[in-house]
């Protein structure tokens, strides 16, 4: 039973962390967008590592979350 709840807990956090990242990874490409349509805009080298660490961030979210997927199918969870 403690079991159950700390994965819970463990899944609610990711669920958070993954609506973060993405709130941040949409942010952050519809800055880039607006600075490229400007007129004589370009685009801002941290704004460009800023999305590789957004995306970077995605991904790890990805592979948490196919390693938990993993493990509730093999029966380690639940």
């Amino acid at each position: 039973m403690k079991n159950r709840a700390a994965w819970r807990q463990q899944e609610q956090q990711l669920v958070e962390r993954w609506g973060a990242a993405m709130l941040r990874y949409r942010q952050i490409h519809e800055e880039l967008s607006a600075r490229r349509s400007a007129p004589g805009g370009g685009t801002d080298e941290e704004l460009e590592r800023r999305a590789q660490a957004a995306v970077a961030e995605i991904e790890a979210l990805r592979r948490q979350v196919a390693r938990l997927k993993r493990q509730f199918l093999s029966g380690e969870r639940y």
